[in-house]
């Protein structure tokens, strides 16, 4: 049997319909019973709904031991999936407990479970940083501990050194480092925010790069890494690198609504970030736009994608399509 641990998330419900298709015996963990029917959503929406009833449930929480203990009883492998997302400066601590010490929850009860393999859905966030006079970034790029990286990215680097202090101790591993995912179940939530600043008459934009893939890619090539050999490896998964302004213009053009036309510089950029935080301050609202979140709107590195294809020579869902298919959900 498998284990999906975040199983109500975008990644985790699509990788269900992956692994059931496949035929395998399934165990979803959730925390709140609500959010199973966003799931149902998912695969009605995919047609597969007959797949659905075939999940075996398990209410549990990763920070929480004891009911691990009770959802890995009769597994042999391990997707976990489950993390918190947020760049507000306040959730640090959510952040660290959720992400690092629930997935050295995770990896501790896969070692006394003798879990056959685990993989653990990380971040571009948790790669390194390019050098100076350097633009790629790869798996082999190293992480700068002196550089500012967001809350978010920290705890996404310390769940990884949990994984690898598994795998130190037997675990078989691999670690995919997904870009911004975009998929259909979960209009707002994570990079539903394109869509929604867009509808909401998004005025900025930048010309900062990111790397960006389909959740149905992500999930049919975690499956594909776990039926090959594969152990102490880690894989970037990027269809395609492109810039802030290309996506915000390419879901515009596909809702047909106005392109954002202000190039947001650097000194607009800082500007917003001070506004945030003051606006944050005054009102205890959650922080909308981080400094580090205007540090990475500028950025111009490229993930490289060359150690995956060279593994599995999987061919990427063109990215443009893809957003001009999803943005009729958000019509």
């Amino acid at each position: 049997m498998v284990l999906v641990t975040g199983a109500t998330g975008l990644v985790g419900s699509h990788l269900l319909i992956q692994l059931l298709q496949e035929n395998e015996t399934v165990k979803a963990l959730y925390r709140d019973k609500k959010k199973i029917e966003a799931v149902k959503n998912v695969f009605l929406h995919k047609d597969k709904l007959n797949l659905f009833e075939k999940i075996n449930w398990v209410q549990g929480d990763i920070t929480n031991i004891p009911s691990l203990e009770i959802a890995f009883d009769t597994i042999r492998e391990v997707y976990h999936c489950a993390a918190l997302i947020s760049f507000d400066p306040r959730d640090e601590e959510r952040l660290r407990k959720t992400n690092i010490e629930g997935t050295a929850n995770v990896v501790n009860c896969c070692l006394d479970s003798k879990i056959e393999k685990l993989c653990y859905v990380s971040s571009i966030a948790a790669l390194g940083d390019a050098k100076e006079n350097e633009s790629i970034i790869s798996e082999e790029t190293e992480w700068n501990p002196e550089k500012l990286h967001s809350d978010y990215a920290i705890s996404k680097y310390g769940a990884e050194m949990e994984v690898w202090r598994g795998q130190q101790e037997g675990l078989k591993v691999i670690i995919v480092n997904p870009g911004v995912i975009f998929g259909f179940g979960f209009p707002k939530q994570g990079s539903s925010f394109f869509f929604n600043s867009i509808k909401k008459g998004a005025t900025f934009y930048t010309k900062g790069k990111t790397g960006i893939i389909t959740v149905e890619d992500v999930v049919s090539i975690m499956y594909l890494l776990m039926q090959q050999n594969n152990n102490g490896e880690h894989f970037t998964l990027v269809a395609e690198n492109v810039t802030f302004e290309t996506i915000l213009f390419w879901i515009a053009d596909a809702m047909q609504l106005k392109r954002p036309f202000i190039n947001a510089n650097k000194t607009l950029t800082n500007f917003a970030w001070k506004i945030d935080w003051l606006l944050s301050k005054l009102s205890g609202r959650k922080r909308k736009f981080t400094k580090q979140t205007a540090i990475a709107s500028h950025k111009k590195s490229e993930y490289s994608t060359i150690k995956i294809k060279k593994k599995t020579e999987y061919s990427f869902t063109n990215m443009k399509e893809y957003l001009y298919y999803l943005s009729s959900y958000y019509q």
